[in-house]
């Protein structure tokens, strides 16, 4: 599906999408096949997805990679998806540069393979001025380990008197955010049937709708995420305010 369905409205659509993608694992377990098998089905739905969300006029797309705790798993689950990761940029690199995609990878990347950082910064740098769509992912984030780290950052800079306490507020906290240069979220979903942020962007969804659907990830096809989509249009939108015709 390239163009928008005809019951979406145009002028009510998500400026910013944020994904967690569960349920690979379970995908594969159902069929009888390894995990890695729904890893690589996942994989290949978020591509579909970013494409669609370029299609329908979805201006960026956040996606939960991996997550600081999901070093916890099997070694060998952990070691195929950093391969995943590599591998998938490599091929899918001057494709997405060559459809306007501008990618983001955010999280504490220091602690991953050289080979992929190495591949996670020069896709960033090839793509920094695209301009069709914005393509975050989360790999090795944790949503208290960021905002810790900025605690760090103004700590310092008060420390060294540069910045007074005074001076600490919420737009400074964000300027130090892994999201400084992305709107916030204004819808999230969920797969699986899991009904939590699991340490996922929580200070940038603090207004976000949250749309959580018992499809597995591998499963969340176009027509999944179209409902989606229209479960968010119903949606009334106040940010904690009234609406002017309320407020009499």
């Amino acid at each position: 599906m390239t163009s928008l369905p005809a019951d979406l409205n145009p002028q009510y659509l998500p400026q910013h999408i944020a994904v967690i993608m569960d349920g690979n694992g379970r995908w594969a377990t159902n069929r009888g096949l390894p995990r890695i098998a729904g890893h690589r089905q996942g994989a290949k739905i978020l591509k579909e997805l970013l494409r669609c969300c370029k299609h329908w006029g979805i201006k960026a797309l956040t996606a939960y990679a991996f997550s600081t705790e999901n070093w916890q798993r099997p070694v060998e689950e952990v070691d195929f998806l950093m391969l995943l990761f590599e591998r998938l940029l490599r091929r899918e690199l001057a494709q997405m540069h060559q459809e306007g995609v501008r990618i983001s990878f955010i999280g504490d990347l220091s602690v991953l393979p050289k080979s992929l950082q190495t591949e996670m910064e020069r896709s960033m740098a090839e793509t920094l001025n695209n301009q069709a769509i914005h393509f975050t992912v989360a790999v090795n984030y944790g949503s208290r380990n960021e905002i810790t780290r900025v605690c760090h950052q103004v700590a310092e800079l008060v420390e060294r008197g540069e910045l007074s306490a005074k001076q600490v507020n919420e737009s400074l906290i964000e300027k130090h955010l892994y999201t400084a240069e992305t709107s916030e979220p204004d819808l999230l979903i969920r797969t699986s049937g899991e009904m939590r942020l699991s340490n996922f962007l929580l200070w940038q969804m603090a207004y976000t709708e949250m749309y959580f659907t018992d499809i597995l990830w591998p499963d969340f096809d176009t027509e999944a995420f179209h409902q989606a989509l229209l479960n968010y249009q119903k949606r009334d939108r106040r940010f904690g305010q009234v609406k002017a015709s309320l407020s009499a």
